[in-house]
């Protein structure tokens, strides 16, 4: 099979794409398990990403990892050319564009399900148009205001999580009354004007923002109240993988544990997440964690 140049509307590859497997049955949303919990992989292009930033920076190694993701079984893999991490520097929608809608091609085209992680509208409609079935957003209060008639319009499923601020500012809006109850009402706020747009109710999955302009408390007082998300009526989406709150638990005389030293405290939470009725968590590494929820699905038959 021909390796894929590039994904419209993005110009030429600066560098020759991996040949990729023939593509068996392309995936859809509605090919998805329905008896666990589902599982996420996380695909980073990007080179500052706070657990793997830089490994995936170019489209080779990308789709390679991506593919890698896919094949250990992840039901998603979500693609996301800006980090989000505390402090981190913006990046034009343009370059975004030029990191991911190639790999979010090459995937689907080698059968996989994509979801975008964007928080810019214009990105989301390229991604989609490229085959990314979801549009997983971080922007949380500040959303693009374009998005919601895009969701609308496109009809894909759209992950809303809760955040305050940007990537500079979040870490100074940690206050709240009850974390729960202002983030459901934050969250609900947000719902409300996608609604208004025309989005449905199906197509909205809820996400609580672990991480995101939350104290450590804070996040796993939201990781114990999890029923208090699903009684909204929406699926949820949880996503602890390797952050620094799992650091600081996993600390060794004062010095928080490294990214790469939080996985088993992430399948934990995963294995947790799973048995509280969450649809899905979103985590680095594949293959423990769909083992986790595959214990999970059978623990709580």
């Amino acid at each position: 099979m021909d390796s894929l140049a590039a994904a419209p509307g993005t110009g030429p590859a600066t560098s020759p794409l991996p040949v990729l497997r023939p593509t068996r049955v392309r995936k859809s949303f509605a090919d998805l398990p329905t008896n666990r919990t589902l599982v996420m992989g996380i695909l980073n292009v990007t080179p500052d990403s706070f657990s793997d930033g830089g490994r995936f920076a170019t489209a080779d190694d990308a789709i390679a990892e991506g593919l890698r993701m896919h094949y250990a079984g992840a039901d998603i893999v979500d693609v996301g050319g800006e980090s989000t991490r505390p402090n981190a520097q913006q990046t034009t929608v343009e370059e975004e564009q030029q990191r991911i809608l190639p790999v979010v091609a090459a995937l689907v085209k080698a059968g996989a399900l994509v979801s975008v992680d964007t928080m810019h509208a214009a990105t989301a409609a390229k991604a989609i148009d490229a085959g990314a079935a979801i549009v997983n957003d971080v922007s949380g209060l500040d959303f693009d205001p374009e998005m919601p008639s895009l969701i609308a319009e496109r009809g894909v499923p759209y992950v809303l999580m809760h955040s305050r601020g940007n990537a500079q500012t979040m870490d100074s809006l940690t206050d709240y009354d009850d974390v729960v109850e202002d983030v459901i009402a934050e969250l609900m706020s947000v719902r409300d004007k996608f609604y208004e747009a025309g989005v449905s109710a199906e197509q909205i999955i809820l996400d609580p923002g672990i991480g995101f302009a939350k104290k450590g408390d804070h996040n796993w007082e939201l990781l114990r109240s999890l029923e208090r998300f699903e009684v909204l009526g929406h699926r949820i989406l949880v996503g602890a993988s390797r952050k620094s709150f799992l650091g600081t638990l996993l600390s060794t005389a004062g010095k928080a544990a490294a990214p790469a030293e939080r996985n088993s405290a992430t399948i934990a939470v995963s294995t947790l997440a799973a048995a509280g009725g969450a649809w899905c968590v979103r985590v680095h590494d594949v293959g423990p964690n769909l083992d986790a929820v595959k214990v999970a699905a059978s623990w709580t038959k």
